[in-house]
């Protein structure tokens, strides 16, 4: 069974916010697809992102917190997704952490890919018209038209992952 912190309850400070996550995926039909909204930021290493320019490609949008075990067993999957992908578009949202403890995760990690901080939830907070990430960690696919694609809940495996971005890719 996966788990994962709730997005609703989660307080690290009280190592309360850990629930059992349902590692429910799902990959919407294309005419079911919402335009995904556009992030834009400061990065973790001080480099500015903006997802409007990933149309053309696939992306995933994975959200994590340093704090939460799901999401530290799952970051090595997804370093070696994105490594197997180089053109697909990848970011973390690190939402409800500090900054100093996301850097040293990213490291640890060795996270290549950009982090958007989202200390207050507020850029996952844009997905609730289409596919809103639920829980901690959570990952969002996009489609290469900008379009929200598909949701995994919980921690995500490399090759479950892997099966899905083959499948936007082919579309």
């Amino acid at each position: 069974m996966l788990s994962a912190c709730s997005m609703q309850s989660a307080d690290p400070g009280e190592g309360s916010g850990f629930v059992a996550g349902d590692g429910t995926s799902v990959i919407l039909p294309v005419d079911e697809r919402q335009p995904a909204p556009v992030l834009t930021g400061t990065d973790l290493n001080g480099d500015e992102v903006d997802t409007a320019t990933w149309k053309g490609s696939p992306g995933v949008i994975n959200v994590w917190a340093s704090w939460c075990a799901p999401c530290r067993a799952e970051a090595p999957e997804l370093v070696a997704v994105a490594a197997q992908n180089p053109k697909v578009n990848f970011l973390g949202l690190d939402t409800r952490d500090n900054d100093d403890s996301a850097r040293q995760f990213v490291k640890k990690f060795g996270i290549t890919y950009p982090n958007l901080p989202d200390p207050n939830g507020q850029l996952v907070l844009k997905f609730s018209d289409s596919l809103p990430p639920q829980a901690i960690p959570s990952t969002l696919l996009i489609d290469s038209q900008g379009r929200v694609a598909g949701r995994f809940l919980g921690a995500v495996e490399a090759q479950e992952l892997q099966d899905a971005l083959t499948e936007l890719k082919a579309e």
